[in-house]
């Protein structure tokens, strides 16, 4: 069978760049605040140095606590920001020179590249396998201890200004000590905090630099695709767990990241927000980080129909949420592609048309452009949207209940169209009240979050809501 050429490409970067080092990590602490910095090599050919600034504020420990004793955690964050330089050519061997790691570490951290990467050699189309992508060599005997810290009993609450952010903010956010956390502030994020009644002084801040060297080689036509980012937002909590004194990190994720993109593989967008991945770094972080720190995903037992029943209620973040990634920039949502598509559907059940045009500018059911994308969130197309979107099944039961609601008002475009087909059918058959009693028990929450949680869906919906067992 000919080979495609990405793959062609694959096969000759590969052989131009036969390595990629890991050579060594530098911090300072100073006045303004803890700057880290990497040093990244290609083969030779192409050195790397990105960067992560964090500003210093009321709430960071004195540097006594600090200083000599953030190697470890800072070495393992760059462990994670060297893959988006990897990926730029996939170099067949890596070597990490900084500081050993045992054989269970060096296994762990070949599994989270690739399935993280799942994504990126799916639509490169680059045949990869776990044994031959990658090795991965240790060029130090210089292993680092696990450490122990004082930690107190607060969360750090790490805000993207999405909905399931701003749910957890809300449920969360009052709580004394508990402190949000913002990697590269946007207007969602600081609005989303604001409105809950922080300052700028208040909230932990990340600086992350990419090295500007990688922009002109995409340009240049190098690799390029999704890397997993929230991994790397994961290692980069626990540094600011440790930087202020935090026991508990709570994230956003829900059970619905689970779900695969392409049915019947493992390919997943979002691997690194699934409860797989939660499991294993909080057991590597234990392992070999520090045994204090609990990371968790507070919304991990619930699916996104409660997450967006108790998101309508909270109508102060309906104007500042945002979490489409093309809009970004411009602090805005696009009205094109599938998160904004996702997100005005599953929110659709339980907010009016009005109010979803007030947030969204339009209204999307009625937009024909959106059909292909419509299609992939419904499963009608075989594949999914590579985007933080729900499942399958969430989408169909959101739009089945929507219209239950609209059918006397006549239907728009898109929703017309799914009236005829065989999938409202199907899941019109299933009772729409009952998804939001359900609460998985696969989950991390300690017991005073997890009744935090329950008691929640328990207030918003105690005639038809989300208290099961």
């Amino acid at each position: 069978m000919a080979r495609s050429n990405r793959e062609e490409k694959f096969l000759q970067l590969r052989k131009q760049f036969p390595f990629f080092i890991f050579e060594k990590q530098e911090y300072t602490l100073s006045q303004e605040g803890l700057h880290v910095r990497y040093h990244f090599n290609l083969a030779g050919q192409y050195r790397f140095s990105p960067a992560i600034f964090i500003p210093r504020k009321p709430f960071f420990l004195p540097d006594s606590n600090l200083d000599g004793h953030l190697d470890n955690i800072v070495f393992n964050i760059g462990m994670i920001e060297l893959i988006s330089y990897w990926k730029a050519a996939c170099p067949p061997s890596l070597v990490i020179r900084p500081f050993a790691l045992v054989p269970e570490q060096v296994a762990w951290w070949k599994k989270l590249y690739f399935h993280g990467l799942g994504e990126f050699f799916y639509l490169n189309s680059i045949p990869a396998t776990m044994e031959d992508f990658m090795q991965i060599e240790i060029d130090s005997t210089d292993y680092l201890p696990v450490l122990k810290y004082s930690l107190k009993e607060s969360v750090l609450l790490p805000v993207g200004g999405g909905k399931d952010s701003a749910v957890t903010l809300e449920l969360l956010g009052s709580g004394p000590g508990n402190i949000p956390l913002i990697m590269n502030p946007r207007g969602a994020s600081l609005e989303t905090i604001f409105v809950k009644g922080y300052t700028t002084d208040q909230y932990f801040e990340i600086r992350r630099t990419l090295d500007p060297l990688l922009l002109q080689l995409n340009d240049e036509g190098f690799l390029n695709g999704h890397t997993p980012f929230s991994a790397l937002l994961a290692f980069v909590t626990v540094l600011a767990a440790i930087v202020s004194g935090r026991r508990y990190i709570a994230l956003s994720n829900e059970s619905s990241a689970n779900e695969s993109t392409i049915a019947g593989t493992e390919i997943n967008h979002q691997y690194s927000k699934s409860f797989g991945f939660e499991a294993g770094f909080r057991d590597y972080v234990k392992q070999w980080i520090s045994p204090e720190i609990e990371y968790f995903s507070f919304l991990r037992p619930i699916n996104e129909l409660q997450i967006a029943s108790l998101f309508a209620q909270y109508r102060a973040y309906h104007p500042v949420f945002k979490s489409c990634n093309a809009g970004s920039k411009s602090d805005s949502w696009c009205g094109k592609c599938a998160k904004c598509l996702f997100t005005y559907i599953i929110l659709s059940p339980f907010l009016s048309e009005d109010e979803l045009i007030a947030i969204f500018g339009k209204n999307l059911f009625s937009d024909p452009g959106l059909e292909t994308i419509f299609l992939q969130l419904t499963g009608i197309a075989e594949e999914k949207p590579f985007d933080c979107v729900g499942t399958i099944r969430e989408v169909n039961l959101a739009l089945c209940e929507t219209i239950r609601q609209m059918e006397d008002d006549g239907l728009p475009f898109l929703l017309d169209y799914y009236r005829r087909s065989t999938n409202f059918s199907d899941y019109g058959a299933i009772d729409f009240a009952s998804e939001l009693f359900r609460f998985s028990g696969e989950h991390f929450l300690p017991s005073g979050f997890l009744e935090r949680l329950k008691n929640a869906c328990i207030d918003k919906n105690e005639d038809s809501g989300c208290s099961g067992s």
